[in-house]
């Protein structure tokens, strides 16, 4: 049984490795990696927005500690 599931794992393992690299080729070097300025613009805020939602979990968990311990 455990013999089976090892040699699975690698065929898939291979498998897995094989198309990686096919992908890799068919890009080519036509793919120069550039972002648009819409993507940073998105990025920049969801992650400020992530920050803010994740500042205003502490302050209200700071705020209220005392009455939480009691749940």
């Amino acid at each position: 049984m455990m013999t089976k599931l090892a040699v699975r794992a690698t065929t898939a393992a291979s498998a897995t490795a094989a198309w990686f690299k096919s992908r890799i080729e068919q890009g080519g070097a036509d793919d120069r990696g550039d972002i648009s300025i819409t993507t940073i613009i998105i990025w920049v805020a969801a992650t400020a927005g992530a920050l803010a939602i994740a500042g205003t979990i502490a302050v209200v968990i700071a705020k209220y500690n005392t009455s939480l311990s009691g749940i």
